[in-house]
């Protein structure tokens, strides 16, 4: 009986591949069974035979014709196949590296990113936000080098911050589960490109990789606890713009083992009205024809006082104009503004008031 059933799925997945290719080649079946009948006129009847200077060129009319509609067939078919398989990347890499919500327990966000490689969306930059019963925690991450080679690395980061952001209650640990995930990634890959070596430590290239990240949790009352790992410290947009204190940054994961203790940094705050811009490097980093540097602090001083898909949008289109639209690294921005209101102090009631003193009567 199970076997039958197997048998029966096997037959019904090979007529849907053979419906597939069918599906596939009906572009080409009106310039396929053209040509055949201009070969068979031209070889099989008498008249096309004859010689003379319009039996040929009618001839070459007829062959040309047809060879055009097998081009445009072919051509229909791969474009075809190509919004596919487009469409399929797409939809793989927003789950990968999804959009934030607009807003998350009282903060408004807002993210882009820009990918190196020619025809992704996604490329060796990473971000995620979460709310958690420890406050939002954010990650913003950059994995050496760029591009499809790198999306290994940061499937195993947020894959594991994901995880961890709700479990751990400190954020030390959501860090040290970080740098597990990474390094088990590492000795995998490893291990797939080199087989031969067996279990143990393979030199190759891959062990050398690491991320450059930054862990921030923005607590209910607006405090922030940060860990630095090597990477850009945010830009903090309020009255004033300013670099976000991080406190002593630690080795980026994968360069070396973390210390023992990871205190985070929890001298910020993130004031209600106040925006934080947390990128990767490819942001400032980027250079025009000429050489010169992307100004990012002047690109968000005037994007100041927008909101945070506002100050996203401005930032890449005037990092796009400055470049030409040629990147040499991937670009990530993270945009959050504390929309949380702050509640001032109330008097207190008249009624409930202490009753002052009565006056001493004695002398």
């Amino acid at each position: 009986m199970i076997r039958t059933s197997r048998t029966r799925r096997g037959r019904g997945r090979a007529r849907t591949a053979l419906g597939s290719r069918l599906r596939g080649t009906a572009p080409l079946a009106l310039p396929v069974g053209w040509g055949a009948v201009a070969v068979a006129w031209k070889f099989g009847c008498p008249l096309a035979r004859q010689p003379g200077l319009p039996m040929r060129i009618a001839t070459s009319i007829v062959f040309l014709t047809v060879g055009t509609g097998l081009v445009l067939g072919v051509r229909r078919r791969l474009r075809r196949e190509l919004a596919r398989v487009r469409a399929v990347a797409e939809a793989t890499q927003q789950v990968l590296l999804r959009p934030p919500p607009a807003r998350l327990d009282g903060l408004a966000l807002a993210a882009g990113q820009l990918s190196a490689t020619r025809g992704a969306t996604v490329g060796g930059d990473l971000y995620e936000a979460v709310a958690t019963p420890y406050g939002v925690r954010i990650v913003i991450g950059d994995v050496r080098g760029h591009g499809l080679a790198a999306l290994g690395a940061v499937v195993a980061v947020l894959g594991s911050f994901r995880e961890a952001a709700h479990d751990e209650a400190e954020l030390g640990g959501v860090l040290r589960r970080l740098e597990r995930a990474l390094q088990r990634h590492l000795r995998e890959r490893a291990r797939d490109e080199h087989p031969a070596r067996g279990r143990g430590a393979p030199e190759h290239p891959v062990a050398e990789e690491f991320v450059t990240l930054l862990l921030l949790e923005v607590r209910p009352d607006g405090r922030l606890a940060v860990l630095d790992c090597g990477h850009p410290a945010p830009y903090r947009l309020g009255p004033r713009m300013e670099r976000l204190p991080v406190g002593e940054p630690l080795p980026p994961l994968g360069v070396l083992p973390l210390p023992a203790a990871l205190v985070p940094y929890t001298g910020a705050r993130l004031l209600p009205g106040e925006t934080l811009v947390l990128h990767t490097d490819g942001a400032e980093e980027a250079r025009d024809h000429r050489g010169r540097f992307f100004g990012l602090e002047a690109a968000l001083a005037r994007a100041a006082g927008g909101s945070p898909e506002g100050v996203v949008r401005q930032v890449r289109d005037e990092l796009l104009r400055h470049t030409g639209g040629r990147l040499d690294d991937d670009v990530a921005l993270l945009v959050v503004r504390n929309d949380r209101v702050r509640v001032p102090a109330q008097p207190a009631e008249p009624g409930l008031r202490r009753p002052r003193p009565a006056p001493s009567t004695h002398c």
